[in-house]
Order: structure tokens, then C-alpha cells, then sequence
């Protein structure tokens, strides 16, 4: 049942004997990269006029300076993404307040509050609910109209469902055919906040958990 409610310049790279610069092997490979380098110059050296030690040393140097800049920017990259918007520091912020998504939500004594947008040309609207599985549960009329409604979790036969988490489908229909089918979202409490590869993710009461980006709406709870 549901119930409607109102910095400083780079070194300078030297370049290899095909002409390619150490900088790209650099970033991109490992010391051993180098090390392939520095034998095939001392290969094709002019034997009367050899490469003094100090001039190896300086390459090693600076092939060492070149990997330090490339992880250096690596781990700045990696702590502007942590700080951003889509970052722990942007969603921390976020713990203690309800969020909207389309992700399943715990439903347990309290009501839902879902957000509904069916079509602007359906006569009649159904709400589609499915659990943890995705298998449908519970389908019901709602009547057309956008807006917050009341999920109070109610079965075909009028009892309450079980504890668990649940997502929400809206079905617009118009003279008997189903001209749409969208997902409704639920408004659910946010308890952790989590960086990994993939971005930011919040984590919801009860279980459940979406990524940040995919969250629509914040507010405070009720």
C-alpha cells in the first residue's frame, strides 16, 4: 500500500640511440627498460671516444628523477580523487543523511518513501516491487501523477512483506498498453561512506549499497 505526501620545470631527459625519449620509457616501463638502453649505447659507441662513467651516472640519475615525477604525479592524481566530489572527502559528508537511488533499500518497520514519475499521457500507473532475487512481489495501482508516496510494504494479500531489501519499478500504462517502464527510487539512510577503483560508493542502514554517482537527491531524514 502506498499513500501519496506532499611547480617547478621537469628535468631534462636525454634521448636513446633510435632517438626516443628516456621520459616515455620512463613512465611507462621499469628500471630494466633503462638498463637495455645503457647497453646497446655502449655497443654502438665510438671506441676511440667512449662515454665517460660520470655521463652514465648523470643518465641514471636523471632516468631516477624522471620515475620519481611520474609516481609523484600518480599518487597526486590518486588524492584528487579522493578529495573530489565523487571522493571520501565529497561523500563523508553524506553519512547520517537519506539519499535517493534506484539501488535495493531495507525496508523493515518503517515506510518507504519512494519517488514516482510515471508518463504525462498514462491512465493508469502500477507500482512493480521486487526483492533481494528481483523476483516481483507485490504490484499494485497507484493512479497517474509524479510525486512522494508512502511504501508501507504491503503483499498481494494485504499482509506485510518480510524484512529484506527491495527495489521499485513504475509501470505507465494507456488504454491497456504499457507505454513505459521506469524505476522508482527510494529514499534510504546513509551509514558508510567507501572509496575503491571503481569511485566513491555509500553503503545504506540496513544493507544495500549504490555508487555515489548514481545517487539522484539528499536530504535530511525525517
Amino acid at each position: 500500500m502506498v499513500e501519496a505526501i506532499g611547480g617547478p620545470a621537469a628535468p631534462t631527459v636525454p634521448t636513446g640511440i633510435n632517438g626516443g625519449s628516456l621520459a616515455g620509457a620512463g613512465a611507462g616501463a621499469d628500471f630494466e627498460t633503462f638498463l637495455r638502453m645503457l647497453t646497446a649505447q655502449l655497443k654502438n659507441q665510438d671506441p676511440m671516444n667512449p662515454m665517460q662513467s660520470t655521463d652514465f651516472a648523470i643518465q641514471l640519475a636523471t632516468f631516477a628523477g624522471v620515475e620519481q615525477q611520474a609516481l609523484g604525479n600518480k599518487y597526486l592524481a590518486q588524492m584528487a580523487g579522493q578529495t573530489g566530489a565523487g571522493g571520501i572527502g565529497g561523500i563523508a559528508g553524506w553519512i547520517g543523511k537519506e539519499a535517493r537511488t534506484t539501488a535495493p533499500v531495507w525496508f523493515g518497520e518503517q515506510p518507504l518513501t519512494l519517488e514516482v514519475a510515471p508518463h504525462a499521457q498514462a491512465d493508469s500507473v502500477q507500482l512493480v516491487t521486487r526483492n533481494e532475487q528481483g523476483r516481483e512481489v507485490a504490484r499494485e495501482e497507484i493512479g497517474p501523477g509524479s510525486g512522494q508516496v508512502d511504501w508501507f510494504g504491503r503483499g498481494e494479500g494485504g499482509g506485510k512483506l518480510s524484512d529484506g531489501l527491495y527495489s521499485f519499478a513504475v509501470e505507465s500504462w494507456r488504454g491497456g498498453e504499457k507505454i513505459e517502464d521506469s524505476r522508482a527510487g527510494a529514499y534510504a539512510r546513509i551509514v558508510e561512506a567507501q572509496v575503491g577503483a571503481e569511485g566513491g560508493r555509500v553503503v545504506f542502514q540496513g544493507g544495500g549499497s549504490a555508487p555515489a554517482a548514481e545517487i539522484t537527491a539528499l536530504r535530511d531524514p525525517a
